[in-house]
């Protein structure tokens, strides 16, 4: 056991030479709670009734959840779509925004080439028009509850 420590490089309470930095957010070190309670130093939450200490007014930045929004099962409950009708939703996001996108991949020199990119473009918008409509039809009713 005695052998262990001979080969000890950092002591346990100093911060490790090459671990990075934690910034904490600077609170009032003499806020109270609505219960009554004084806050601990460098508490976040009461320790007597749990409220947050800084309540959330949008003043704190929060991570930005992609799987929450792009999560199937929970857009389809939220917007009442089927799964296929969902699909179509999606295809017709997208054939509007290659519908957008034309105009900047390709430039037109003359009449023809300007023509050209037109027609794609309004391809890709029936498109777009057909996959929302086709969506809408196949959307599920709402349920009546008698």
């Amino acid at each position: 056991m005695a052998d262990a420590l001979h080969d000890v490089k950092q002591d346990y309470w100093r911060p490790a030479t090459g671990s990075r930095r934690i910034v904490v957010d600077p609170l009032p070190s003499d806020a109270t709670c609505d219960c009554g309670a004084d806050y601990l130093m460098g508490a976040r939450y009461c320790h007597v009734c749990g409220e947050d200490r800084v309540p959330d007014m949008g003043l704190r930045p929060h991570s930005f959840n992609w799987v929450q929004w792009l999560d199937f099962a929970l857009i389809r409950e939220r917007t009442g779509f089927g799964t296929v009708a969902l699909v179509l939703y999606v295809v017709g996001v997208v054939c509007g925004l290659a519908a957008i996108s034309v105009g900047f991949l390709y430039t037109a020199n003359n009449l023809v080439d300007w023509q050209a990119v037109q027609l794609w473009r309004i391809e890709w918008l029936l498109g777009s028009a057909v996959a929302f409509l086709a969506a809408i039809a196949l959307k599920r009713s709402p349920a009546t509850h008698d």
